[in-house]
């Protein structure tokens, strides 16, 4: 199952693989070695949910179809107050090293320079995104915190106290596994859209869905957020995938490509349909924000039925 894109890039996740834990999608995390995680943290069906058309009684899913990496650490009472608190709190997120996992949780090496201690506060007492407010990090910690935050990351501090941490071991990260070039570490397709009898539970139908425009493989698939809806007319329509910018619409029966459109961004949302003066529209919202190479920007996009 892993990639063959390319030759360096299988001979690189191989040498990986073989340094992981692989035994399937229950398998407990252990100290010192990555576990793969498939489906991913991100896999599977994801938050943008299903469709369901009544009259057939199928369903309608798109997936992502990615592997992580997790592990855990030892927690010691070592480092700087600030390190141990961001450590025990931010880490998980945002990473051993600061690195996170964009978009969904920011890199933090060299924030002061982005961001203000001001503006870093804000943040962390308001929460942003996936992660909630902590408001009861104030005084000496957050100090301690901001600290740390503008510390080289390979700086290490002289530990403060030497109270055992309240638990033994960490969360060290979410990762997505990613050959050398940046694309899955596993073969393709990496997002598929799925048709199955909710009556059998067979699949009707399950393509790959979402690409990369640079890649010449364009039936790769790609991450996607954001669900379908389905029309009386027999139309499933969906945006979605994070790096092609387009909304598709498809055959519910048949699971054939009938229209596509390139939108200024990624259509991450679910869309929906309405009737206005006889007409019927489809409007989504669109983001760059799951693409950070892509346009950055926001918009409502609408289209009129024919």
């Amino acid at each position: 199952m892993l990639t063959r894109r390319t030759p360096e890039a299988h001979a690189a996740v191989l040498a990986e693989f073989r340094k992981m834990r692989s035994g399937g999608p229950f398998m407990p995390f252990t100290v010192g070695q990555d576990t793969i995680v498939f489906p991913g943290f991100d896999g599977a069906a994801e938050w943008g949910g299903p469709a369901v058309d009544r009259a057939s009684n199928i369903i309608y899913i798109n997936s992502n179809e990615m592997a992580w990496k997790a592990s855990l650490a030892e927690n010691k009472p070592e480092g700087s107050a600030g390190q141990q608190l961001y450590t025990e709190r931010c880490a998980s997120c945002h990473g051993e090293t600061r690195e996170g996992s964009p978009p969904q949780f920011p890199r933090l090496l060299d924030v002061h320079k982005r961001l203000t201690d001001a503006q870093i506060t804000r943040v962390i007492h308001a929460g942003k995104g996936r992660m909630p407010g902590s408001r009861q990090i104030k005084g000496e910690p957050l100090k301690a915190l901001l600290a740390f935050l503008h510390d080289d990351p390979g700086e290490q501090k002289e530990a403060v106290g030497k109270a055992a941490p309240r638990n033994p071991y960490r969360f060290t990260g979410y990762r997505r596994w990613f050959d050398p070039d940046g694309y899955p570490a596993i073969a393709p397709p990496w997002g598929t859209l799925n048709a199955i009898d909710l009556d059998t539970g067979d699949y009707v139908w399950r393509i790959p869905f979402g690409e990369y425009p640079e890649l010449a493989d364009k039936t790769t698939g790609s991450e996607n957020y954001g669900g379908p809806i389905v029309t009386a007319g027999g139309l499933l329509i969906i945006g979605a995938t994070n790096y092609d910018r387009k909304i598709r619409a498809f055959d519910i029966r048949t699971g054939k490509l009938l229209w596509q459109h390139v939108m200024p961004y990624s259509g991450n949302a679910t869309p929906i349909t309405y009737v206005a003066n006889g007409k019927q529209y489809v409007v989504i919202a669109t983001s760059g924000s799951r693409n950070p190479k892509g346009p950055q920007g926001s918009a409502y996009v609408a289209f009129a039925l024919p």
